[in-house]
């Protein structure tokens, strides 16, 4: 597999309800120290009903403001539909951290 292959495939199994770091997914992928990668990677997602890209965030919970499909207020929408829960404008990852 391809480097955004392995990403996607990272991103894959974060479950609904949780969410998953840039650098936590570079990791699980087999390519640590590659976040800023990982975010360019997902732009590319054509498939987001099977690549959950809205369930990536940066380390301290705040949203991405480049989501690719409508910026942080959609991203933010997707996650709450999903019963990720916030404090202020971030996701409370004491609570919605995926750690696979």
């Amino acid at each position: 597999m391809g480097f955004r292959e392995d990403i996607f495939a990272s991103v894959a199994v974060i479950p609904e309800g949780k969410v998953s770091t840039y650098g936590q997914i570079a990791a699980s992928a087999g390519h640590p120290g590659a976040a800023r990668a990982v975010g360019n990677a997902l732009h590319t997602n054509k498939s987001p009903e099977t690549v959950p890209c809205h369930r990536v965030v940066h380390t301290d919970g705040r949203l991405s403001e480049n989501y690719a499909f409508g910026g942080a207020k959609a991203q933010r929408e997707r996650l709450v539909a999903e019963g990720v829960r916030f404090i202020g404008d971030r996701v409370d990852m004491n609570i919605c951290h995926y750690e696979d």
